[in-house]
C-alpha cells in the first residue's frame, strides 16, 4: 500500500524538475540571443563612433518601446515589464557607444 500525499508530493516534485529544466532551458536561450544583440549593437556604436554620430538616438527610443509595449500586450506580456527592459539594455548599449566613441558621460546615460 502506498500513502497518497507521499506519491503526490513525489509527482510534483518530479513535475517541478521538468519546468524547471524548460525554464533554464528558456533563459540559457536569452541570454545567447541577448549576446547576439549586443553583437550587432556594437557594430552600431562603431559605425556611429567612426561617422560622429551620437550614441544616442531618443525618437528611435520612443518607436522601440511603443513597439515592444505593443508586442508585450499580444504575446500577454506585462508592457511595463517590456519597456523596463528594453530601458536597461538601451543604458547598457548607451554606455558601450560611448565607450566605443570614447566620449563617455560622467552624468549617466540619456534617451530611455
Amino acid at each position: 500500500m502506498t500513502d497518497g500525499p507521499i506519491d503526490e508530493r513525489d509527482a510534483a516534485m518530479s513535475e517541478l524538475l521538468g519546468i524547471r529544466s524548460s525554464i533554464d532551458n528558456i533563459d540559457a536561450a536569452l541570454i545567447h540571443l541577448l549576446a547576439e544583440r549586443f553583437k550587432f549593437t556594437q557594430k552600431v556604436g562603431r559605425l556611429k563612433a567612426t561617422h560622429g554620430l551620437p550614441p544616442t538616438d531618443p525618437d528611435r527610443e520612443k518607436r522601440q518601446i511603443a513597439r515592444l509595449r505593443d508586442l508585450a500586450i499580444d504575446a500577454h506580456l506585462d508592457p511595463a515589464f517590456a519597456e523596463k527592459w528594453f530601458n536597461f539594455v538601451v543604458a547598457e548599449v548607451i554606455q558601450h557607444h560611448e565607450e566605443i566613441a570614447g566620449t563617455k558621460d560622467t552624468a549617466g546615460p540619456a534617451g530611455s
